[in-house]
């Protein structure tokens, strides 16, 4: 819409397709982000040759990221490319037992009868069962919850027959499989959202559904190409994207956000502001005690949060025999969660997960070489666990582990180039509330209205994009989070939805309609 103005808070994935479709309508779209370079968790590392992404390394329903571009009139494809990942997984249990996960039928049955002979019938069970969950759920996240009544929506009621809320993920999980090990391979996803699959609420069996029905994908130059992607279309579309340069204050006069106060002292007005920051650290940093009752400072202290993670990125001058995702579970699987989730000290023995995308991608690394991206989960800072003091003792665990458990024996004389965060970096360098990686956590209480709104509550002229809002934290859900805010946006303005109309071609499944 010619003349109106927007103004957004940081460059992630959220708050870039968010100015993307804004820009497509005309909207003089102003994204203004502190780091050098977009994406923010969702960014990179480029480090002596070798590139990283900092945070996401897949891609799940890679419908959702070509219905966004379509959203502004554009093509993906013009922007990035996708390449679907099989095995999607390779899966190492304590006593060495390996599962790849695949999505070639053929192979997940043969894999399945050779180490749980009898699953894959129950497994077809699976897939036919949560379809059906899938298809009823999915639209119910697709909607806002700005305010109580639309709990009442259509799309939640169908939707709640099939939420399983009432029961964790693991137990739910138990109603197709009945070993252990097995009911892990389809739990370890609750990861995806800092959560233990014990306390997870049941309706995220969805997750392992849409990986293991819909597949997940590589982006060619790393998950970072789809920020820089939406970037590049958004500029094209006359948005403005003004990286090094961080925002200090939302101004709000009269109950309306009506513009912002950047660090280095210029006020910018605008029509509405846009916040993809993490939302805690948002709350606490950039929107003044006066301005806020539901979220002061002391009520988010008392918010639920998922986990943090220690990161290791490894430059190694060789290629190991990995497969491009790897992850490797605790002796007891259980007690590790319960220690990362509930607990005051590093893991004993920490579960960890090995990126290797060399062997799909040779250009995040140097010939020969492979770009080695280790990610251990542990507990957010509300844990106290001092990192200055942990870091080089756990930083040697794992690497004992890697050479171990992994069968990388030699690593340590192959590292060329290292780069570590650990949860006390995500709260001080990434703006991260307490080194929460994954956010606000998805227990019941803050799901759906009972998490933050698209359109935020505090005043007018307010929207929030990002993993901090409705639907929740993961790629897929912010993409979605931004396409909420833009259509709340669209409609406040009275502006034709013409491209949501012309471009929403695609079913729960990303099929065709």
């Amino acid at each position: 819409m010619k003349g109106k103005k927007v103004l957004i808070v940081g460059a992630g994935p959220g708050g870039l397709t968010a100015g993307m479709i804004l820009a497509s309508y005309g909207y003089d779209v102003n994204i203004f982000e502190k780091n050098s370079y977009v994406g923010g968790r969702t960014g990179f590392i480029k480090q002596d040759g070798y590139t990283f992404d900092i945070g996401p390394t897949f891609l799940m329903m890679d419908f959702q990221l070509k219905e966004m571009f379509s959203l502004a009139g554009k093509a993906v494809e013009d922007y990035m490319t996708l390449k679907r990942v099989d095995p999607m997984y390779r899966l190492q249990y304590k006593d060495n037992k390996v599962l790849k996960l695949y999505n070639d039928q053929k192979l997940m049955e043969a894999q399945m009868e050779s180490l749980f002979p009898g699953s894959y019938p129950w497994y077809l069970n699976f897939l036919k069962n949560e379809e059906i969950k899938f298809a009823k759920v999915f639209p119910s996240l697709k909607v806002s919850y700005s305010n109580l009544t639309d709990m009442l929506r259509k799309e939640l009621r169908a939707a709640i027959p099939y939420l399983d809320a009432h029961k964790n993920l693991f137990s739910h999980l138990g109603n197709y499989f009945a070993n252990d090990d097995f009911k892990i391979a389809f739990t370890f996803q609750a990861k995806y959202l800092g959560m233990s699959p014990w306390e997870c609420p049941g309706t995220f069996s969805i997750i392992s559904f849409i990986e293991h029905r819909l597949g997940i994908f590589h982006v060619l130059g790393g998950l970072n190409e789809i920020c820089q992607g939406i970037a590049k279309a958004c500029r094209d579309l006359a948005g403005k994207i003004t990286l090094n340069t961080a925002v200090k204050e939302i101004i709000v006069k009269n109950g309306r956000a009506v513009g912002l106060e950047l660090e280095n002292g210029e006020v910018l007005e605008g029509d509405h502001v846009i916040i993809n920051a993490d939302f805690a650290y948002a709350m606490d940093n950039l929107v003044p005690e006066a301005n806020k009752k539901k979220y002061t400072s002391e009520k988010m202290r008392k918010k639920k949060y998922s986990c943090s993670i220690f990161m290791m990125y490894l430059g190694v001058d060789k290629q190991y025999p990995l497969e491009h995702h790897n992850i490797y579970f605790s002796d007891d699987y259980k007690q590790n969660i319960t220690e990362i989730t509930h607990g005051n000290k590093v893991p004993e023995d920490p579960s960890f997960y090995i990126q290797n995308a060399v062997v799909t991608d040779s250009s995040v690394a140097p010939p020969g070489k492979a770009a080695l991206y280790v990610l251990v989960p542990v507990s957010n800072n509300f844990s106290g666990i001092d990192w200055t003091v942990n870091e080089e003792p756990f930083r040697e665990k794992i690497l004992t582990l890697l050479e171990q458990k992994a069968g990388l024996t030699d690593i340590r004389s192959h590292i060329e180039t290292e780069k570590i965060i650990t949860p006390k970096t995500w709260e001080e360098e990434y703006n991260v509330y307490s080194g929460a990686t994954f956010n606000l956590a998805h227990n019941i209480g803050q799901m759906l209205y009972f998490r933050p709104h698209n359109k935020f509550e505090e005043f007018d002229n307010c929207y929030l994009v990002g993993g901090g809002t409705h639907p929740g934290s993961g790629l897929p859900t912010i993409l979605e989070s931004a396409r909420i805010s833009s259509s709340l946006i669209l409609e406040k303005d009275n502006v034709s939805l013409t491209h949501f109309n012309d471009h929403s071609t695609l079913d729960v499944m990303g099929k065709p309609l």
